[in-house]
């Protein structure tokens, strides 16, 4: 796998979080938790990619909370 998708995205681009990596949720509450494993499979906003090459996400979970998680980009994918 490369360090960046295919295609590269764009500040602002809708994408699909395809999951998470191995324990990334273990260190989570229960809200949070929850709120990323909802976000997986459903769009979400692209911010930039940071210093060593992941991708800034940012969602809203169902109560309204905004989350922002940093992932590998082989978790993202365009919107179809």
């Amino acid at each position: 796998m490369t360090d960046r998708p295919e295609k590269s995205f764009k500040p602002g681009d809708t994408v699909i979080l395809m999951g998470l990596p191995p324990g990334f949720t273990d260190d989570m509450d229960i809200e949070d938790r929850e709120a990323c494993l909802q976000a997986i499979e459903s769009p979400v906003v692209f911010n930039e990619y940071d210093d060593v090459g992941r991708a800034e996400l940012q969602f809203t979970s169902r109560d309204g909370v905004l989350h922002a998680i940093w992932v590998e980009p082989w978790f993202v994918k365009a919107v179809d």
